[in-house]
This record gives structure tokens, sequence and C-alpha cells, in this order.
């Protein structure tokens, strides 16, 4: 069976519910999969746990998604720059489960790799560490920070083979590769699809067993800015 599906739409097709646990991949606006995001939106989809690094902005990204209400709570790391986040959350109409960035990363690594646990000094004495696990390991306090899975990972990747193997670009790699590891079901949006062995082999980044149903996006790129100058 074909990966390659003709659009975000027909990608969540039959993947998308209430309460459903989504995570996003990308890093401010770098790298984010705005097709099948725009798309989840879409599908009406509603009280849903987001896991992302950020909120995306108001209008772009994750706020979308916010802006219509279908996001109950986030697991993130960095919430700034989305004034529809901070209003909804002030209000308490939205949950936050704010973590470090290094340990957001481990938990969704630790996830896709089928650890459920992991002890950790980050957070230890702050608010991070309330209600959490502690442990010494010579002489020093840890907690422990669970593992992260979600139903549907949303990724952005630069290239596919047919496959699914998967080539990031640059910082646009960020929390995708993770991410890729740690959902039930891995949709990839990518700018460029390419036949079964054009990937060299060596620079594959996410193999092609992580990943369900791929799609050929269009990508705004609001992050990249071109400067020139007169010759």
């Amino acid at each position: 069976m074909s990966k390659i599906y003709p659009d975000a739409a027909a990608a969540l097709e039959g993947l998308t519910f209430d309460g459903m646990v989504v995570m996003a991949g990308g890093f401010g606006l770098c790298g984010i999969p705005e097709n099948l995001i725009a798309a989840l939106r879409d599908s009406g989809a509603k009280d849903i746990t987001a896991i992302s690094n950020n909120a995306g902005v108001d209008d772009f990204g994750l706020g979308l998604l916010l802006q219509t209400r279908q996001i109950s709570k986030m697991i993130s790391s960095y919430v700034g720059e989305n004034a529809t986040f901070e209003r909804q959350y002030l209000n308490g109409e939205l949950q936050l489960e704010f973590n470090p960035q290094g340990t957001l990363a481990e938990r969704i690594r630790a996830g896709g790799a089928g650890i459920p646990g992991f002890y950790t000094k980050t957070g230890v004495g702050t608010l991070i560490a309330e209600g959490k696990e502690h442990k010494d390991f010579n002489g020093e306090t840890y907690i422990m920070e669970t593992g992260l899975v979600a139903d549907v990972s949303l990724v952005k990747a630069w290239k596919a083979d047919k496959e699914g193997n998967l080539i990031y670009r640059k910082t646009a790699r960020n929390f995708n590769p993770m991410m890729a590891t740690a959902g039930r079901k891995t949709l990839v949006e990518v700018e460029e699809i390419v036949e079964i062995g054009e990937l060299d082999p060596d620079n594959i980044h996410t193999p092609g067993i992580f990943v369900d149903r791929i799609i050929l996006g269009q990508h705004e790129k609001r992050i990249e800015k071109r400067t020139t100058r007169a010759a």
C-alpha cells in the first residue's frame, strides 16, 4: 500500500477524534508541519492535547488550533509569541504542562524508544519538580519524568522517498526526528518526494519504518527572510 496521500486532509482521514494527543514538530516557525496543522483544524477535532516545543503565533502553526479553541492542553517548552495562548491560559481555559526544553526533547525521545520514565536533575527545587518522584543517586537528587507518546505525530521533513525515509534540512530538523518515532501514527509533509533508492542511506535521518503517511506540501516558511544588497 502506498504511503503517499494527495493532500493533508486525506492523510488525516480516519485518525482524528476528540481528546486525541498530537505531537507537532518545529521550533518557533522553523520546520513546522503547517499543512497538516491546518487540516487538523479543518477536521473539527477538539479537546486536543498538543505536544510541541511552542504554540506557534496567533495566525500560524498551532496558533490556528488555539484560535478555534480545539486545544485544551499544551505540553510545551516555550509559549511566548502567542497572545491567544496567553489569554486562554490566564483565563483558565487552557491547561499547560511546562517543560524545560531538554526535558521535553528527552521525554519525546524516551516515548519513541519505549522508555516509560527517566531521572533528571533539571528542575529539582523548582515548580517543575512539584508532585514528581524524587530519588537520590550518588548524593544528588533527581526527579522522574515520563516518556511521551502521541496518537498522531505531525512532522515536517525536507525530502522523503516513497517508503517514507526522511531527510531534514538544517535547523528545521529540531524536534521532528524524535516525534516521528513517538507517534502511534506518523504523518509527514515534505518539500520533495523521490523514488526509492535516490536518497543516500548514510544521510537518512528517519527510517521509513516510522512513517505511515506522506504528503507533498506547499510551505510559507515565514521564518526565512531574503536580504539583498545593491550590486
